[in-house]
């Protein structure tokens, strides 16, 4: 049997136009040819972002600049806020890399509250918040405008945001938010295979960068800069995904990025649908879902394992038993990426069978 579809919430599903568009003759990364191509990327990924800034490229997860993010603007203290598996993750990484660091702790299904992220940040001695947009595990959308309003009324405190399940599902305005770090990797709803990260910096989280010592190399924000210039990235890049990011951003801008919000909220609204149908609960609250992927609680008489083994062998589909903690208690179904009315629906009547 071949590889399985995939509905899982990352990696997706990758086209096989992308596949080919992967497969262009080799470049060299340090001539005009790859500069000619790093500079096509620049405008699409500045549309997706919501910024004027330059979006920086790196051949890393997107947890390389997650850590790199912190090495580059943590000057002593960092406020995480939790509510999954990877916002859980990120305090663990910041300890691990030896900062002071502390938390707003929601129970996983929750969002997080801006109130809250108030009234911890007035304690006082934050310099810098770690903050995600979608947390995949739980399929929670937190309030990205509320938090950044929050943390920017606190002076030179930077607002680092991971928006890796987001960007390019929902608008995103990193200028007008006022955010300092944006990033995201290209395995999710760029569809594209994992290697890839990108991300963009604000004026002042550069100005932050330029007084921490340290910051290494790989990940440091003025060697992104500094070879952005020359349309260049610091390190050898993941060239062949580069060239599936130049296809993937065309698609983008021939569907246009209201009409890509759009068919995300519409598929993911079909997922709803059809757990509604057989009573299954969704695990994030009213109002602060993704539309990027849905998570449902599994009910307690109901053999998850098994229906997830029956719709692989049977149709050759696969979604994803959980993450983490609620690992088995959960399970989620991605609609991010190239999917479509059509190919949600070939899930659901899928399902739908298995389901007897």
């Amino acid at each position: 049997m071949s590889s399985p579809k995939l509905f899982a919430p990352g990696p997706v599903d990758v086209s096989p136009e992308t596949f080919a568009a992967m497969s262009h003759t080799m470049i060299g990364h340090r001539g005009k040819d790859f500069e000619e191509l790093y500079a096509s990327l620049q405008p699409g990924l500045q549309a997706i972002f919501g910024t004027e800034r330059p979006v920086f490229i790196s051949t890393s997860s997107a947890w390389g600049v997650m850590e790199g993010a912190l090495k580059n603007l943590v000057r002593k203290k960092v406020l995480c806020l939790c509510c999954g598996a990877f916002s859980d993750k990120w305090l663990d990484v910041a300890r691990k890399m030896g900062y002071e660091a502390d938390s707003i702790q929601v129970e996983w299904g929750e969002a997080i509250d801006p109130a809250a992220v108030k009234a911890k940040l007035e304690e006082g001695g934050f310099d810098t918040v770690t903050f995600i947009h979608s947390e995949t595990s739980t399929g929670v959308l937190n309030d990205l405008e509320g938090v950044a309003k929050v943390v920017k009324s606190f002076p030179d405190t930077m607002l680092i945001v991971d928006t890796v399940s987001s960007l390019s599902t929902v608008p995103i305005n990193m200028d007008a938010i006022g955010a300092d770090v944006i990033l995201a990797g290209v395995q999710k709803a760029f569809a594209l295979p994992p290697g890839l990260a990108l991300f963009a910096v604000s004026e002042a989280g550069m100005a932050r960068a330029k007084e921490i010592p340290n910051r290494g190399y790989y990940f440091d924000f003025f060697e992104f800069a500094k070879n952005a210039e020359k349309n260049n990235t610091p390190s050898t890049p993941s060239i062949s995904i580069l060239f599936g990011l130049q296809y993937m951003l065309g698609e983008i801008e021939k569907e246009g990025l209201e009409n890509r919000f759009a068919r995300h909220a519409k598929t993911n609204a079909m997922i709803h649908a059809w757990g509604a149908r057989h009573g299954f609960e969704l695990f994030a609250p009213e109002g602060r879902r993704s539309t990027a992927l849905t998570c449902f609680a599994t009910p307690e008489d109901f053999d998850l394992s098994t229906f997830i083994k029956d719709l692989k062998s049977k149709y050759n589909f696969l979604i994803n038993g959980g993450y983490g903690k609620i690992k088995g208690s959960t399970f989620r179904i991605s609609n991010m990426g190239n999917e479509t009315e059509a190919t949600m629906q070939e899930l659901i009547d899928a399902m739908d069978d298995v389901l007897g």
